[in-house]
């Protein structure tokens, strides 16, 4: 489950932040990213000045770490860039080639990459058990070279798996898979496409010889959304049961796939509405409404399938 999002200054020290990650832990969750954003003026800017307001700080960042690993989950670390006037960071983006007295990518890579780095030392220093080092970045995937020479400085400093987060319908589109160690994906796709889409992705994974996972995915409790889950201003009134009706179909299908390796879903906020709000609330949030219970009995459901793999594996091993 992701946690804490967009990681606005101030909302992950306070008792309410506390508290609801001790509830999401109570839901069978056991690997939590940790995600927040930096933002950059414009798509066109190219300064992320990550060390100041919204952005968490570190104290706050260290903080969330120490307490997910007490509570037993692990840790995926997920810096993110967003742009500060509204736009999607997908649009990000510059000239193919550097252009004199023009932003470049050059230039953005250079910011992009301290922020990533300074990230990776912290998921070093803490253990984090995974780094993400982009999300949904769809017109900075065609910079092989340039996510190449930022990986190269991530594993300078950070030892753990490093995975990238491609948007929903790139996973055949990103050229430099062999650089990190799993790849993951925004699955947020209509009810009635998991099968179509699941079977296209295959044969990358297959391909790289790489884990995947989606690092994204999820539905708000709305009406309609099943059919376009990646909308969160799509109008409709509150929905759990259309919500619960998309994780059904949605852990059907990945469940159904042993390649798929699991499910980050989105998201729970550091401060979570009143259980007696979750029927108006219309987000992704899960936590009180239907969903929820789909979610546990899936996990657990997966957990112990998992769990008896690896003791067939032992048992094997040993005879």
């Amino acid at each position: 489950m992701t946690w804490g999002w967009t990681g606005v200054r101030g909302t992950w020290s306070t008792p309410a932040a506390e508290e609801s990650m001790r509830l999401m832990a109570e839901h069978a969750v056991t690997w939590t990213a940790l995600a927040y954003a930096a933002e950059q003026a414009t798509p066109f800017s190219t300064e992320i000045p990550f060390e100041s307001e919204p952005t968490v700080t570190d104290d706050e960042i260290v903080g969330a770490i120490r307490q997910a690993h007490a509570l037993g989950l692990k840790v995926c670390l997920k810096p993110v860039v967003n742009v500060g006037d509204g736009t999607w960071r997908a649009h990000i983006g510059f000239f193919d080639w550097d252009v004199p007295g023009e932003p470049s990518w050059t230039q953005w890579f250079e910011s992009y990459t301290r922020f990533i780095v300074h990230a990776a030392r912290i998921a070093e220093a803490e253990g984090c058990e995974m780094l993400c080092i982009g999300c949904e970045m769809v017109r900075a995937d065609g910079q092989d070279a340039h996510w190449r020479a930022l990986i190269a400085e991530v594993r300078a400093v950070y030892s753990g798996p490093i995975t990238y987060n491609c948007d929903k319908y790139q996973e055949d589109r990103v050229t430099w898979w062999d650089a990190v160690d799993v790849i993951s994906s925004s699955g947020y796709y209509p009810i009635d496409s998991w099968q179509q889409q699941l079977d296209r992705i295959e044969p990358v994974i297959a391909a790289h010889g790489k884990p995947f996972f989606f690092m994204e995915a999820g539905c708000p409790s709305r009406e309609g959304s099943a059919d376009l889950p990646n909308d969160w201003n799509l109008v409709g009134d509150p929905s759990g049961a259309e919500q619960a009706r998309y994780f059904e179909a949605m852990f059907d299908a990945c469940r159904a796939r042993p390649w798929v390796r699991g499910l980050m879903l989105w998201d729970w906020p550091a401060t979570l509405y009143a259980p007696a709000d979750a029927a108006a609330n219309d987000d992704y949030c899960p936590y009180g409404k239907p969903a929820a219970a789909v979610m546990v009995r899936e996990y657990r459901a997966w957990a112990a399938e998992a769990s008896s793999d690896a003791s067939a594996t032992a048992a094997g091993v040993t005879a």
